[in-house]
């Protein structure tokens, strides 16, 4: 793979030489952190393609590396989203593992409810990951000993955060982009809540500071206050908000809680041996949790933060309101619905994470899906610039070899087009496609799948109603008996070339060139500013006559879906 100019192969150069400082010989480990709280929307795939990208290309280079998903599936549930029962704030407090997932679905809690679709979409994707649920390390014990540490080390800790809570009071976070959309604007506020960072708690309460939270046994909510701790012993007492249950437990035994956010981010970097790890904004603003983490691990636990870049906002693009999401933020699966899995690959692999961008739901994604395959084409004829074919290669395969692929990658608004005037008639479709180059027949719709079923989804969840295309059922007679003499003589000059000219070139060549001729020019000369006005007439008038209304499809795809009787019929022919 050429990739001097490739944000990925640079940062593969890092952590690999980083890894061997650190632990030689080791596996080399990236990792993610997801919170199921809601759905992991694709702002949070940044967090887990960024050292998915990294990982895949230091396993394509030979060494042995894991990239590891945290699911902190053992945070407080926070609060109840739009959409479902009011009855679910009984559970706020509790570990999202133990809340009961959304009315109707048959996964066993809530934090199931909200995994499953990214792990199905992450394999779509061809990520490869560890996971690693918080609420087994937590409630196994797994943690004890880096637990009890942190207990001895309070007064350290506290002191580490100490040096950073007047900072954050006084420092401004950084902001993010201006002028978001409603979409947009629920995404930044979706990415506030992500992994932990919604509270950045630090364990200060007026009873001293403890960096471990009970979650209470008698009503699993973690509105507890630690009132007193022994070192020796390790006996700890705490009090609960909710019920008033009050309880003494050995933490040496105990595995119904949590270290807080600012300590357990930083006791899993050392725990799991992490090297690359990025993060959001709302992670990297002063005194919060990538910050206070680094001296927090190197001076607690004995080990070091990881490589981790910032990486900006992921936008949207005009999304439909689709019922998988009730309205808010799309998910990893909503796009893979609509678009193939190495597009959506290539919009994070071809951005540094520095740089935001959107990804497409509304027309947009036609000019996307163009912008694709011409890239493919210039990898065809080794004209792509090195960058490019390294984000092309990092999209269509990874190391453990390529994805799934459209066998005859038709242009997505022409399938588009199509479904939309079938809407999605099997033979229909076929016979469309089979006109599209006659020299080279489609014979098969597997042929242009998957891509052609995610036009159609796309059609169906995102074109409103109104713009959906409806050829006429009869001639509009009334309007082709008003025609002008010249408007009847464009009309002749199509109808006398469509049998010649059916295939989506000739056709193209044919609807261009009628005004051409009319011009008293060649059907291939270049169009003139008078041309281009005579072109647009020509374009509405055959518009008003099949669907009625001046624009629709591109009209070669509408004419061959129309079917050349049925063109005829409709134009007076």
């Amino acid at each position: 793979m050429s990739a001097e100019a490739d944000w990925v192969a640079r940062f593969a150069d890092e952590v690999i030489a980083e890894a061997e400082r650190r632990a030689p010989g080791k596996p080399i480990v990236c990792a993610s952190g997801l919170s199921p709280s809601g759905p992991i929307h694709l702002g949070n795939l940044r967090e887990v393609m960024t050292p998915h990208l990294v990982a895949d290309e230091i396993r394509r280079r030979g060494h042995e590396v894991v990239h590891i998903i945290s699911w902190d599936d053992y945070d407080r549930f926070r609060k109840v989203p739009a959409g479902v029962d009011s009855s679910w704030s009984e559970h706020i407090g509790k570990p999202l593992t133990s809340v009961p997932a959304p009315p109707g679905s048959t996964y066993p809690n809530w934090a199931e409810h909200f995994k499953a679709p990214m792990i199905a979409a992450l394999a779509e994707l061809g990520v490869e990951f560890r996971g690693i649920s918080q609420t087994e390390q937590y409630t196994s014990g797994a943690y004890r000993e880096q637990i009890l540490l942190a207990m001895r080390e309070r007064a350290r800790i506290d002191e580490i955060l100490g040096r950073y809570r007047t900072k954050g009071k006084s420092a401004k976070a950084p902001k993010r982009q201006g002028g978001l959309d409603e979409a947009d604007a629920a995404a930044a506020e979706a990415a506030a809540q992500g992994s932990g960072a919604a509270e950045e708690d630090d364990g200060s309460a007026a009873t001293g500071y403890y960096p471990y939270k009970p979650y209470c046994s008698v009503c699993e909510r973690d509105t507890t206050t630690v009132t007193a701790y022994d070192d020796e012993t390790t006996e700890l007492t705490y009090t609960c908000g909710s019920c008033g249950n009050e309880q003494t437990v050995l933490l040496s035994e105990h595995d119904q809680g949590k270290l807080v956010w600012k300590v357990d981010w930083p006791m899993r970097w050392a725990y799991e041996g992490v090297v690359f790890e990025p993060s959001g904004v709302d992670h990297q603003s002063p005194g919060s949790s990538w910050t206070v983490g680094a001296p927090i691990v190197s001076e607690v636990f004995g080990g070091e933060r990881p490589i981790g870049p910032m990486y900006a906002f992921v936008g949207i693009s005009g999304m439909a309101k689709m019922s998988s999401s009730k309205g808010a933020v799309p998910t990893p699966a909503d796009a893979l619905e609509i678009m193939e899995a190495p597009l959506l690959r290539w919009l994070y692999a071809r951005r540094k994470p520095n740089q935001s961008f959107k990804v497409a739901f509304d027309q947009e994604i036609q000019r996307l899906y163009d912008e694709w395959d011409a890239l493919e084409r210039k990898i065809g004829d080794d004209t792509a610039l090195p960058a490019d074919v390294a984000a092309y290669t990092r999209a269509v395969g990874t190391a453990s070899g390529p994805l799934a692929a459209t066998p005859r990658p038709v242009p997505y608004r022409t399938l588009a087009s199509i479904v939309d005037v079938t809407t999605g008639h099997d033979e229909q479709t076929l016979r469309i496609l089979s006109d599209l180059d006659p020299e080279s027949p489609i014979t098969s719709l597997e042929e242009v799948r998957p891509r052609l079923d995610k036009a159609a989804r796309w059609v169906t969840t995102q074109v409103p109603a109104e713009q959906r295309t409806r050829v006429r059922d009869e001639p509009d007679s009334a309007l082709l008996s008003s025609l002008g003499e010249r408007e009847r003589e464009s009309l002749r000059l199509l109808l006398a070339g469509l049998d010649e000219q059916w295939s989506l070139d000739g056709l193209t060549a044919l609807v261009y060139g009628v005004p051409k001729v009319q011009a008293g020019l060649a059907p291939d000369a270049k169009p003139t500013a008078e041309l281009k006005v005579a072109q647009r007439e020509f374009f509405a008038l055959l518009y008003t006559l099949l669907v009625g209304r001046d624009t629709g499809p591109r009209l070669p795809t509408l004419l061959l879906a129309v079917g050349a009787d049925r063109v005829r019929a409709l134009l007076g022919g």
